[in-house]
C-alpha cells in the first residue's frame, strides 16, 4: 500500500466511524423520502451550507424539503416565497439563486437535475464548487471538491502551513486533485471525509490534534505547529453593519402578509442614511420590490 493509499484508508475509516448523521448524506439506496428528489436535496444543502454552520442549516433545509421536494415545486413558487423561507440563514441572495436554478432545471432539463458537472455549472447561481459537490455527493462522479475545510486540512497535512492562502490557488487545486482516490465511490467519500475532518477536528481556531487520525504524518504538527505568517484572516463583523440592517429590513417583510409601508421599515434602524442605503441595495439585488405610495414587499 502506498503512502497516499494509506492516507485514504485512514481518513475514510475515521469518517465511517465518526461522521455526523446529516440527512443530505443518506446514500441513494437508503433514501427514506420517496417524494423528495435526492439530487435536489443535495444541491439545496450545498447552497445553504456556504458560509453557514450545519446547526443553522438543517432545520431550514428540512422545511424547504417539505415545501419544495423537487425543483419544479420551488419553480412554481415565487422568489419571495424562497426569500421568506430562507429565514435567518444570511446571504439571502442564495435563495434567489436556488429559485433561478430550480426554474432552469424545470424548463431546460424537464425537472431532472443533470448528472454532469459542466451542465450543473451552467445553471444560474451554481459555481464550480457547488457543481463539483453535487456531482460527487448526488451522483458519485469523481470530482475534486475543495472548500475551506479541505483547503485547511491539506495545507496543514501536506504543506505544513497553519492556514491556506486567502483565496484558492492553482497549487491547492493541483494538490487536492493529486490526493483524490481513483475510484468514483472512494473519491466522493474522500471529499466529504476531508471536509468532516476540517469541520470537527482540524478547525481553524482550535484544532484538536489529539483526535486527528493522521496527526503522526501532519507536516504542520511535525514542524512544531508554526504560527501563520501570512495576512491575518478577516473576522466578519455583524453589529452595526449593512448586513445587520438588511437583515432587519427583510425580517419585517418576511413577517408581513402584504405590502409594507415605508413607516414600518423606518423604525427598524436609527440611522436613516444607512437604512435607506440598505433598502436600496435590497431592491437592486432583487430581494425587495418597491411599489407605488412607498410600499415594499418580497419579490412576487
Amino acid at each position: 500500500m502506498s503512502d497516499v493509499e494509506a492516507l485514504h484508508d485512514t481518513i475514510l475509516r475515521w469518517y465511517d466511524a465518526t461522521a455526523r448523521d446529516l440527512p443530505w448524506r443518506v446514500p441513494a439506496e437508503q433514501w427514506p423520502w420517496p417524494e423528495v428528489d435526492r439530487p435536489w436535496a443535495v444541491l439545496v444543502s450545498e447552497v445553504m451550507l456556504q458560509q453557514t454552520p450545519v446547526a443553522r442549516v438543517e432545520p431550514v433545509w428540512r422545511c424547504w424539503m417539505q415545501l419544495w421536494p423537487t425543483p419544479a415545486a420551488l419553480a412554481a413558487a415565487s422568489p419571495g416565497d424562497a426569500v421568506r423561507e430562507w429565514g435567518r440563514l444570511g446571504y439571502p441572495r442564495r435563495a434567489l439563486r436556488l429559485h433561478a436554478a430550480a426554474t432552469a432545471i424545470t424548463e431546460g432539463h424537464d425537472g431532472v437535475i443533470p448528472a454532469n458537472v459542466q451542465q450543473l455549472q451552467a445553471l444560474p447561481g451554481i459555481g464550480s464548487y457547488t457543481a463539483a459537490a453535487v456531482g460527487a455527493f448526488a451522483f458519485g462522479i469523481r470530482a475534486t471538491v475543495v472548500d475551506v475545510n479541505v483547503r485547511r486540512v491539506e495545507a496543514r497535512l501536506v504543506t505544513g502551513a497553519e492556514h491556506p492562502a486567502p483565496s484558492l490557488s492553482a497549487a491547492e487545486t493541483r494538490l487536492a486533485e493529486s490526493l483524490l482516490p481513483v475510484a468514483d465511490e472512494d473519491a466522493a467519500r474522500w471529499n466529504v471525509a476531508v471536509m468532516e475532518l476540517g469541520a470537527l477536528v482540524c478547525k481553524a481556531a482550535s484544532p484538536d490534534c489529539g483526535k486527528c487520525p493522521v496527526v503522526d504524518g501532519c507536516a504542520w504538527v511535525l514542524a512544531g505547529r508554526p504560527e501563520h505568517d501570512g495576512p491575518r484572516r478577516k473576522v466578519q463583523k455583524w453589529h452595526g453593519t449593512d448586513r445587520q440592517v438588511r437583515g432587519k429590513l427583510l425580517a419585517v417583510l418576511r413577517g408581513a402578509t402584504g405590502p409594507v409601508p415605508r413607516a414600518d421599515l423606518d423604525i427598524v434602524w436609527h440611522d436613516p442614511g444607512q437604512r435607506d442605503r440598505c433598502l436600496s441595495s435590497l431592491i437592486e439585488d432583487g430581494l425587495v420590490e418597491a411599489l407605488p405610495r412607498e410600499r415594499f414587499r418580497l419579490p412576487a
